[in-house]
């Protein structure tokens, strides 16, 4: 017995070939039903994109929502219009920083153009007299606020009585450098 007869019979005959169309008519609505339903979420998820995108582009940074928490606010390089006022800034905030934390400043100057000098970048040294807690406190506010302050060599000298106590003031030689972004 062969197939041939058979599918003869079975594509002449009306109900199977009905059955047939019908059955490839049913394929053919649901490809169709899914590709629809394919693009409508395709264009959904393109307009919440979009959406998503409009917000981003027309966000405005906000002090409490995007800085971190306990990030120091201001700008990472030091100000100035000039490099030379960007220099005396970098000193002032050295000299208050040391006068904040109860020492006093002995000396100071500017090295704007030093032998180990990277383009942009503006170098202090600072020599002063300053508690052991003082100094810490005094490091940890140069180096967590803002502008970015580099400690680039720190030279510490104990009095001669200062021994196991404590007591006396650290005579201090501080380097520290920071970068200018350039006039505006």
């Amino acid at each position: 017995m062969t197939l041939a007869p058979i599918l003869r019979k079975m594509t002449t005959a009306p109900l199977p070939a009905t059955a047939i169309y019908v059955g490839t008519l049913i394929c053919f609505l649901l490809i169709i039903t899914s590709s629809i339903s394919d693009l409508i979420g395709k264009r959904a998820d393109k307009a919440t994109m979009e959406t998503m995108l409009e917000q981003f582009e027309n966000r405005q940074p906000s002090a409490a929502k995007n800085r971190l928490a306990g990030a120091p606010a201001g700008s990472p390089f030091l100000e100035g219009t000039t490099i030379t006022v960007a220099g005396a800034a970098f000193l002032q905030r050295a000299s208050a920083a040391v006068t904040k934390f109860g020492g006093n400043v002995l000396s100071s100057q500017v090295d704007l153009q030093g032998s180990q000098q990277k383009p942009g970048f503006v170098t202090i040294i600072v020599s002063f007299e300053i508690a052991q807690s003082g100094l810490q406190q005094l490091l940890y506010d140069i180096e967590a606020g803002m502008p970015f302050l580099f400690v680039d060599q720190l030279t510490v000298q104990t009095p001669a009585g200062f021994g196991a106590s404590g007591e006396g003031k650290l005579r201090i030689l501080l380097t520290l450098s920071g970068q200018w972004r350039g006039a505006k």
